[in-house]
């Protein structure tokens, strides 16, 4: 099976089992999303999704997070780990959404990347999910699969998204990052995992 072929076919399980796929991180509006995302990094989306409420309870918009310390958002966010870069990323993030962008979530890649925090994978899970734009971000998850399935030599994350938006229609790729992330947590972990009942990896597994 050509690999074109074998990633139509991995499409359309993926489509069968995850037709309509939430949001896994919970948001009030783009805002909030960010600073979910930044939380996410080397975190379970569940224990952010834990986490969020407190914080946006104390505030959920740059112009209130700002009027928080940095040590006060560090002992809200410490159960996601990495809280005192965390918290510091947040800080200064919102506070330059204020200084160059008027209070809002810029809508281009290039901006949301230079803020603190934000990386390639962040910017493109905030331009996907929270503006709409055709966006493929690769997450452990899915680099994983992707290495597993054939569809990238999973060298890096960064060849991994070359190659998934070359085998896969644009119009998908929002829901596609979905679909595979769920797949990933249910049949495909990092470890024990079952190949042999994988619905994927059981004809697909180490097929390059």
């Amino acid at each position: 099976m050509r690999k074109k072929e074998r990633a139509e076919k991995i499409h359309r399980i993926l489509a069968k089992l995850y037709p309509a796929p939430a949001i896994p991180l919970h948001h009030r509006d783009n805002y909030t999303l960010l600073i979910a995302v930044v939380l996410s990094a080397q975190c379970t989306d569940a224990r952010v999704n834990l986490i969020t409420p407190k914080l946006f309870a104390k505030a959920s918009s740059p112009q209130e997070m700002v009027q928080l310390s940095i040590s006060e958002i560090e002992a809200i966010i410490r159960p996601c780990g990495l809280a005192p870069r965390k918290a510091r990323a947040i800080w200064t993030l919102s506070r330059l959404l204020i200084e160059k962008h008027q209070g809002e979530v810029p809508n281009a890649f290039e901006a949301l990347e230079e803020l603190p925090g934000v990386g390639h994978k962040t910017a493109s899970v905030v331009m996907a999910q929270g503006f709409n734009v055709a966006a493929f971000p690769v997450d452990t998850h899915i680099h994983r699969c992707a290495q597993r399935w054939g569809l990238s030599s999973g060298k890096s994350v960064k060849q991994t998204e070359i190659d998934l938006k070359r085998l896969f229609p644009k119009k998908d790729w929002i829901k596609l990052h979905l679909q595979i992330i769920y797949f990933a947590r249910e049949f495909c972990p990092s470890r024990r995992h079952d190949a042999a009942n994988c619905p994927i990896c059981s004809w697909a597994c180490g097929v390059m």
